[in-house]
C-alpha cells in the first residue's frame, strides 16, 4: 500500500488516499476521525474501504462511479494497521470506544473478505473498546454474508460491541429504488434479519436516513416494519458530495440548522424509537472526511 495523498487535520478528522496495487484502478481511501469534545480516549473512529469503487451508484455517493473489483482481507487490514500504527504501534489501543466502520468505498456485503477481517480483529488489536460497523443497503442475494454475520456478532462483538446500519433514506419505495438503484431488501426482508440478529444487551440496529427533500421519511410506515425495541433512527443532513449536486438533491436537513427536523424526529419518538440527529462537524465537509471521494483527483 503506498499513500499517495492526505488531507485534514489530526484534531478533527483525515483522509488518506492509497494505492494498493500498481495502477490507479487500485486507488482507494480511508479515514480518521474524532468526536469533539470528546477526547482521543475516549471515541476514535476509522473508515475503511472494502471495493474498488462501488456497483451500486446511491444517488447521493460519490464512490459509486466505477467498480474494479475487492479488496483482499489483508488490504483490508493495511488500512487498519496503517492508522493504528501512527498512534498506537504496538497494536494496543485503550481508546473507550474504538469504532471501525466498513462505510468509506464500496458496499461492505459484497466482500466475504469482510468477514474474515471481522473474525481476525480481536486476535491483531489489543482493544477492548473495539467496535465494529456494518453499513449496509441490504443487498437481495447475500443471505449467506448476512447469515455467517450473525454467528460472527455472537461469537465476537456480543454485548453491544457491534453496530449494524442499514440505509433506507426514503419510505418510499419507488423512490428508494430510484436513490439506491440495486436490487434489495424490502422493510419487511430488513426487520426480519434484525429480529434475528439483535440479542439482549446488543446495539439497538440502526435505520439511516440521508434525508432529502421530495423523498418522503413516514415514521408511521417505519413503525408497521420495526420494532423500537430493536432498531433506532438515525437522521443526518446529505453531505455537499458532487453525486448530490450532480442529481439535483437537496438536504431535508439543514446541517446549520438542527431545528429543521424537530418535526421529523419528534415524530420517530412519538412512534416509540430512539432518534439521533446525527449533524457532525461542518469542518469536515470541508475536509471531505464525512462523504465524497478523494480519489476522483487522482483519475
Amino acid at each position: 500500500m503506498k499513500i499517495v495523498g492526505e488531507y485534514g487535520k489530526e484534531e478533527l478528522a483525515k483522509v488518506y488516499v492509497a494505492m494498493m496495487r500498481d495502477d490507479k484502478k487500485s486507488l482507494i481511501e480511508f479515514a480518521e476521525s474524532l468526536q469533539p469534545p470528546l477526547p482521543f480516549e475516549k471515541k476514535w473512529v476509522i473508515i475503511l474501504s472494502t471495493l474498488f469503487g462501488c456497483p451500486v451508484k446511491c444517488k447521493m455517493c460519490d464512490a459509486g462511479g466505477t467498480f474494479y473489483g475487492r479488496l483482499t482481507s489483508d488490504e483490508i487490514l493495511e488500512q487498519i494497521d496503517y492508522l493504528v500504527g501512527r498512534h498506537f504501534p504496538d497494536h494496543t489501543i485503550p481508546v473507550e470506544k474504538f469504532k471501525v466502520q466498513f462505510a468509506r468505498m464500496g458496499e461492505p456485503v459484497f466482500n466475504p473478505n469482510v468477514l474474515d477481517v471481522l473474525e481476525k480483529l480481536p486476535e491483531t488489536y489489543e482493544a477492548p473498546g473495539l467496535t465494529p460497523c456494518i453499513s449496509t443497503v441490504a443487498p437481495a442475494g447475500k443471505e449467506k454474508f448476512f447469515e455467517k454475520l450473525i454467528q460472527i456478532k455472537k461469537r465476537f462483538y456480543s454485548s453491544g460491541h457491534f453496530q449494524l446500519q442499514f440505509s433506507i433514506h426514503t419510505t418510499d419505495y419507488e423512490k428508494r429504488n430510484k436513490i439506491i438503484p440495486v436490487k434489495k431488501w424490502g422493510f419487511e426482508e430488513i426487520a426480519d434479519y434484525g429480529e434475528k440478529f439483535f440479542e439482549p444487551g446488543d446495539r439497538k440496529i440502526t435505520l439511516n436516513f440521508a434525508a432529502a427533500q421530495d423523498y418522503e421519511i413516514e415514521p408511521k410506515i417505519i413503525r408497521k416494519y420495526f420494532n423500537p425495541e430493536k432498531f433506532l433512527i438515525k437522521l443526518t443532513p446529505l453531505n455537499p458530495t458532487n453525486n448530490v449536486r450532480k442529481n439535483n438533491l437537496v438536504s431535508f436537513i439543514n446541517p446549520y440548522e438542527p431545528e429543521t427536523a424537530s418535526e421529523l424526529v419528534d415524530s420517530f419518538r412519538s412512534h416509540g424509537f430512539d432518534t439521533i440527529l446525527s449533524m457532525g462537524e461542518i469542518e469536515e465537509n470541508r475536509i471531505g472526511s464525512n462523504c465524497g471521494q478523494f480519489v476522483s483527483c487522482f483519475g
